[in-house]
């Protein structure tokens, strides 16, 4: 055998000799779990980032890769047009130009940017050093372009195209073309491009990308905007075009049909505007409403703005121009309230809606602490003996006192209870229209009083609230609604403004579903005992709302006056429905800071009503039964409280 030979068993036997001090154990299954567990976590984040940068990001970096590949141009889609109830449009889209910056061209040479941007400032107006701020801090991670300007004229673009400006991308738009602007802005709203809340909020949307701001453009804008298209210019490394290539067409937004009467409230407009101007007044508000449906036919805000000419002076006039009275204003309703305090009166039992109580034009209260000093709580005039039916019709305050409150041995309805009555009849809460902006009243009560001032509810606190004063407020639209409660048997509409949806083709794609709410209460006729004393403040020589009586048509109606700034000043009201026996439109109509009280809203109503019966109702129902003063039927005797209140001198103050 030779020297370097080995043999297979001795090599063996050594390894074996060598081994025998060692013990081999097994791998327990805990390190084969956790090397499971540290897999699947590795798999599940590759996948988790696969998903984030392909599905959730993918479209923004398909924008940033089509940037750097040449230009994306977006195909715009044309927002859907707004038309009111008859088919009329009210607003349509008139063919622009917008410019955008391509932010990784125009990066590549950041000492450069501001001499770029003072260029584009020599043809088209732009803010350089806003522009060059935004343009420096976009994030290039989700944003590609920026927006520098739209509504560019031609002469413009023109220029910009012979300026041969690499990052300037000139697309195709669309302008909004509003009708009658002032007459519709606070109902169409306006748009305006993207910001970036909007973004964050919804990450579909770009900067250059138009949205709604307000009114309906805003409310139901992901309908009215459609489906940008998608192009790309693909460009050699000098910039020089190669193709292009559509990848999306656009899908044109669909268009709203609404409730709007548009001539009606044209009318409405014109009339809220003169008596303003005859008033020398600048604030006022007129809403418009089917009684049984809540649509809206008409809503004014005065004053207005032109949504087609915007400026940064109207978001911080003092008038207000944008501010919507109808949905955002809150006020005391004054008088306009009774007939919601005399209906709670009649189903609580209070009195009968023929009991009487006298006003002398004020009401003493006895003072325990100082007997020669009572309270006295003022009416706006001599009332004399008044019934519900006179109360309503003249506005006493002192009869809406006594009956709220209570005095002497007639026990009052008591703040508890009208606070009851508010709140079913939907006072204190939004009505759910569809429109942006809307508030709430605010409906007080002792223990909200008491935290916000830390003094109890007295007497003259719930006197207030029972003839709408104190610190009761509420909304035009919230004051409306429950008046067409009271004329619908406490059916309370649903406000609305949009009726239907189509699309470009004229299909419905969306028909919205509005439903009543039907108040609860205990006597059907209460409602009828309560509409007679509407319809006396129009027939009857000494109702408020007397100068709507010429109207061809049966109308109830009710004013209100609300003192406020410490009683140095009126709002006006006046709310009325029509016809009485089977009411289609209410009315209300709001003069701030009025010079006469309630009877300058009146005309208005007036104006809006005689126009309406003239171009809106059929010839066969324009009779002169409409005129004669409704039957109240009495399907029970009157009632009587158990105990005889004493009388009191009163008169009612603010009509």
């Amino acid at each position: 055998m030779a020297r370097g030979d080995i043999f297979l068993d001795e090599a063996v036997l050594d390894d074996l000799s060598e081994g025998l001090d060692i013990v081999e154990r097994p791998l327990g299954r805990r390190v084969f779990f956790v090397a499971w567990i540290v897999v699947c976590v590795l798999i599940a984040g590759a996948i988790i980032r696969i998903a984030y940068l392909d599905v959730f990001n993918g479209a923004a970096y398909q924008m940033r890769a089509f940037a750097n590949a040449g230009q994306e141009l977006v195909l715009r889609a044309p927002r859907g047009g707004i038309y009111d109830r008859y088919g009329t449009l009210l607003v349509s889209n008139v063919p622009s130009f917008s410019v955008t910056v391509n932010l990784s061209q125009v990066l590549k040479n950041r000492a450069q940017l501001n001499t770029f941007l003072e260029t584009v400032n020599g043809i088209i107006p732009i803010d350089v050093s806003a522009s060059a701020a935004a343009i420096s801090g976009a994030d290039l991670e989700h944003q590609a372009y920026y927006p520098l300007a739209k509504n560019v004229s031609l002469d413009q673009v023109v220029r910009l195209r012979n300026a041969h400006l690499a990052p300037i991308i000139i697309e195709n738009n669309y302008e909004r073309s509003y009708i009658d602007g002032p007459v519709f802005s606070h109902l169409i709203g306006y748009t305006g491009l993207a910001l970036a809340q909007d973004v964050a909020q919804n990450p579909s949307l770009s900067l250059t990308d138009e949205v709604g701001k307000s009114g309906l453009e805003a409310e139901y804008n992901s309908q009215l905007s459609g489906t940008n298209g998608q192009a790309v210019v693909y460009e050699d490394a000098r910039g020089n075009p190669l193709d292009t290539k559509t990848l999306r067409d656009p899908i044109p937004g669909d268009s709203l049909y609404t409730t709007i009467d548009g001539a009606f409230q044209q009318e409405a407009y014109q009339a809220l505007t003169d008596q303003l101007k005859k008033l020398g007044r600048t604030r006022g508000a007129v809403l418009v409403m089917d009684t049984k449906t809540g649509a809206v036919r008409a809503l004014v805000s005065i004053p207005s703005y032109d949504n087609n000419q915007l400026t940064p002076g109207m978001f911080t006039n003092p008038e207000g121009p944008t501010f919507d009275r109808v949905l955002s204003g809150v006020y005391s309703p004054g008088s306009t309230i009774k007939p919601l305090v005399a209906f709670a009166m009649l189903e609580e039992q209070i009195v009968s809606p023929f009991f009487k109580i006298f006003s002398p034009g004020y009401l003493d209260v006895p003072n325990p602490y100082d007997p020669a000093h009572p309270s006295r709580f003022l009416d706006w005039q001599y009332q004399g003996w008044v019934d519900m039916f006179s109360a309503l019709a003249k506005s006493s305050d002192v009869y809406f006192y006594e009956i709220g409150g209570g005095f002497g041995s007639l026990k009052g309805l008591g703040i508890s209870r009208l606070h009851a009555y508010w709140e079913k009849f939907g006072l204190g809460q939004k009505t759910g229209i569809d429109l942006p902006g809307e508030s709430s009243g605010t409906l007080p009560d002792p223990a909200s009083k008491e935290a916000r001032t830390g003094r109890p509810w007295l007497l003259g606190d719930t006197y207030n609230v029972s003839i709408g004063q104190g610190d009761l407020a509420i909304t035009p639209i919230e004051l409306l609604r429950y008046i067409a409660g009271i004329a619908e048997n406490g059916k309370l509409p649903a406000p609305h403004v949009v009726d239907s949806i189509k699309d470009e083709s004229g299909k419905t794609v969306f028909s919205p579903v509005y439903q009543a709410t039907q108040v609860s209460y205990t006597n059907a006729q209460d409602f009828s005992y309560v509409q007679q004393g509407m319809v006396d403040a129009v027939t009857q020589p000494y109702g408020t709302a007397h100068m709507l009586a010429d109207v061809p048509w049966s109308i109830a109606g009710k004013t209100g006056s609300a003192q406020i700034d410490n009683n140095a000043k009126e709002n006006a009201f006046c709310v009325a429905y029509a016809p009485v026996n089977d009411p289609q439109i209410a009315v209300l109509v709001l003069i701030e800071d009025s010079l006469q009280g309630s009877l300058n809203a009146v005309p208005v109503a007036n104006t809006i009503f005689q126009w309406y019966v003239k171009n809106r109702v059929n010839a066969d129902t324009k009779d002169a039964g409409f005129l004669s003063p409704a039957t109240v039927a009495s399907s029970s005797p009157p009632f009587v409280p158990s105990s005889t209140p004493s009388t009191t001198s009163s008169s009612s103050t603010g009509g």
